[in-house]
């Protein structure tokens, strides 16, 4: 709580500007350097299986000598297990608080991975319905390719500070820790290349849409350009024969009548079978 956070600023001496980014959400991944104490933001995501969405949070870490505070935003992310797996490595713990941050990190990436795997499977949702002819699916294309672009975001700006802790940018962590560092910017990366790859398949996907939907547009308008050929053809040689002049010899005839009629039947199965041909019906 805001209150909460005050009285952490005050006992550990907090640096102003990190205490006035963690009372605002919307922070972008980041590791911050102030003469020895960091301030790191994560951008938390979980995966809402009835809903179809992703669900975004933050984490926010103040580290220095002796303490480790975590403040979080939005969607809380349970951080039982990362402590629980530090006190199970006494090891990891005597390296300082910089093994909080890896327990954090690697809890938050690992976290990442279902929520690529609910996209993956809405992605292939969509693909189906859009090459099976559903129409309809061109506004949930747009919200998830949204989604993938809010998750790209949290995703990517976190491989920077990654890469600086697992080769050993920062002498407050201690040498040990770097192998673990650099396996959770290995996931990082990899993630990062999947919702990439998931960015560009939505794209395809949502212009594959549009020029299916174009495709039948143009089927439609084929089909009732043809209809209206086939109808025009007996329209004009009815209007022909309703003009009333006087001299007009069939109309007198006996077979004027059925005849006209025949010549109307016979063009239009004519002209029926010509667009019949051509694919135009």
């Amino acid at each position: 709580t805001p209150d909460e956070l005050a009285q952490a600023e005050r006992a550990f001496g907090l640096n102003d500007l990190a205490v006035e980014d963690a009372r605002k959400a919307h922070q972008r991944p980041k590791l911050e350097d102030y003469d020895g104490s960091f301030f790191i933001v994560l951008r938390t995501a979980s995966y809402d299986d009835q809903r179809e969405e992703v669900d975004f949070g933050e984490i926010h870490l103040f580290l220095g000598r002796g303490y480790a505070i975590v403040v979080r935003q939005g969607e809380p992310t349970d951080l039982g297990p990362a402590r629980a797996r530090l006190e199970e490595r006494p090891e990891l713990l005597a390296a300082g608080p910089a093994s909080v941050a890896w327990a954090v990190m690697d809890k938050v990436v690992d976290d990442y991975m279902p929520v690529v795997d609910g996209i993956e499977n809405d992605i292939t949702e969509v693909e189906e319905s859009v090459f099976a002819g559903d129409g309809n699916v061109t506004q949930r294309i747009y919200f998830l390719k949204r989604e993938v672009i809010e998750f790209y975001r949290a995703v990517s700006p976190l491989l920077v500070p990654l890469q600086a802790l697992e080769r050993g940018a920062y002498p407050q962590v201690a040498e040990e820790l770097h192998s673990f560092f650099r396996d959770v910017a290995d996931h990082s990366r990899r993630i990062e290349e999947q919702v990439s790859a998931q960015r560009d398949l939505l794209t395809s996907i949502l212009e594959a849409n549009l020029a299916l939907l174009s495709v039948r547009q143009n089927e439609v308008v084929r089909t009732i350009s043809a209809w209206a050929a086939i109808i025009a053809v007996p329209t004009f040689l009815a209007s022909i024969w309703g003009m009333n002049f006087e001299d007009m010899p069939e109309l007198a005839e006996p077979w004027g009548y059925p005849a006209a009629l025949a010549l109307m039947a016979f063009l239009v199965v004519v002209l029926y079978r010509f667009f019949k041909r051509i694919a135009w019906l």
